[in-house]
């Protein structure tokens, strides 16, 4: 009696079209996203595919369960808010304050604008939705280039240098940095049995970075100079 009963209640269900409905706004805000932690993914940010796919997913699912168990609208209303603060919640921890730096800013506001992505999947606003994304990805993809290519953004680029003592090339990468009037940040030292290896960090324009790395390159006192890659501040 039991197992006929369940049976009828999901016969029920599934007659009255709210579980398709309600799949296919799960499936969207999945792959929505799935997209968006992609690119985050390509770039080995911390919160990547998996990540903004379950928030988004997530999100989705709260706001179709708010719908779909709250006894008044208000009550919909109110279930589904309590979403932005657990959010909120996830985008602190993605924040980290390292060597004197703070970053995952944008890794946390990614994390924020999937959420809504989500809620607005599970709300039946498919194409908002997709429009979000869309804006998302351009934001991502088209602005972070521009900002590098027009010198937009300042950059943290960590340098390592091979000489034969870290007194000379010391004394020469900031003889090279002094006309731009910038100094070595988060320095370190290594010995080798062949030279002696400083890394250091240095901020700058992508122009000034290039122009720097040429300039390196260029001593005769260092062995070799070689540009490690930008520090990672979204």
């Amino acid at each position: 009696m039991n197992w006929q009963h369940i049976v009828e209640l999901l016969h029920h269900e599934m007659a009255s079209g709210i579980v398709g409905n309600s799949l296919a706004r799960l499936v969207l805000a999945a792959v929505l996203g799935g997209i968006i932690g992609l690119e985050r993914e390509l770039k080995h940010r911390r919160a990547g595919l998996r990540t903004n796919m379950f928030i988004c997913f997530g999100a989705a699912l709260f706001t179709v369960l708010s719908a779909g168990l709250a006894g008044v609208p208000s009550d919909a209303a109110r279930i589904a808010a309590q979403i932005i603060p657990g959010i909120g919640f996830i985008g602190a921890g993605s924040i980290l304050h390292t060597r004197g730096l703070t970053s995952g800013l944008t890794t946390a506001a990614t994390l924020f604008v999937v959420a809504s992505v989500g809620m607005a999947a599970g709300g039946g606003l498919y194409l908002t939705a997709v429009f979000a994304t869309i804006v998302v990805l351009v934001a991502l993809f088209a602005l972070g280039h521009l900002e590098v290519t027009f010198n937009l953004k300042e950059l943290l680029v960590t340098y390592e240098v091979t000489g034969e003592s870290v007194d000379e090339i010391s004394n020469e990468v900031n003889r090279i940095l002094e006309s731009g009037h910038r100094m070595m940040q988060n320095v370190a030292t290594g010995n080798t049995a062949q030279h002696i290896r400083l890394q250091f960090d240095v901020d700058g324009s992508n122009r000034e970075q290039q122009e720097l790395l040429r300039e390196l390159k260029a001593s005769r006192v260092f062995g070799s100079a070689t540009s490690v890659g930008p520090v990672d501040r979204e």
